[in-house]
């Protein structure tokens, strides 16, 4: 079995398409809770939503280590990283600078990842929060920077305990890692300075 055959092809026009995808995820970060469609024609390889496949793609690279949960980092999808972004795929949380975790996973705890130092707070984890889907589930009320007032959302199938982590994680700001939660070809942003509460 060839490469081409056995891991699926990435972006056709690399320039175009990641640049038209980088700026919808700065939209996404910086109005937070406002969902956003990443579509676009490439094969994601199991274990990956499609906009989990582009937001990899596009911020990914050689200098950016990942961390994957086990069976994703053993199969298509860790083959699928190392050949189209050349990324080191790491088992430790705290050493990655990107990392992509299911939302009902119960481990690791956002409090594993790297949350930056008051030198660097951009050093943090990128976290991509693969969700059953961007609504219908708990109501929950943010506000903050890029928020006028407060902005609801629901993603559905989060583990129990989440909420208490993103609300540990806004309280460390400048510090944290930062959230981009996708299902399907759609994405929303949940970036560290963010707070978030739950509807009453």
């Amino acid at each position: 079995m060839t490469i081409e055959t056995a891991i699926a092809a990435g972006f056709r026009d690399p320039v175009l398409q990641s640049q038209t995808a980088f700026r919808t995820l700065l939209a996404a970060l910086s109005e937070p809770g406002i969902v956003h469609s990443i579509a676009d024609a490439i094969a994601a390889p199991e274990g990956l939503h499609q906009a989990s496949a582009i937001a990899l793609l596009t911020l990914a690279d050689y200098e950016t280590p990942i961390w994957l949960p086990q069976p994703l980092r053993d199969g298509p999808t860790g083959a699928w990283l190392r050949f189209h972004c050349g990324s080191t795929l790491v088992d430790d949380p705290a050493r990655a600078a990107f990392a992509v975790l299911d939302a009902a996973a119960p481990e690791p705890k956002l409090s594993a990842f790297h949350p930056g130092t008051d030198q660097f707070p951009d050093r943090s984890t990128t976290l991509v929060l693969q969700c059953a889907a961007l609504a219908g589930g708990e109501a929950l009320v943010l506000s903050g920077p890029g928020i006028p007032e407060t902005r609801s959302i629901g993603p559905l199938g989060l583990r129990d305990g989440l909420v208490a982590e993103l609300q540990d994680n806004a309280a460390l700001y400048p510090l944290g890692v930062d959230l981009v939660l996708t299902h399907g070809d759609r994405l929303l942003g949940l970036p560290r300075s963010t707070r978030i509460g739950e509807a009453r």
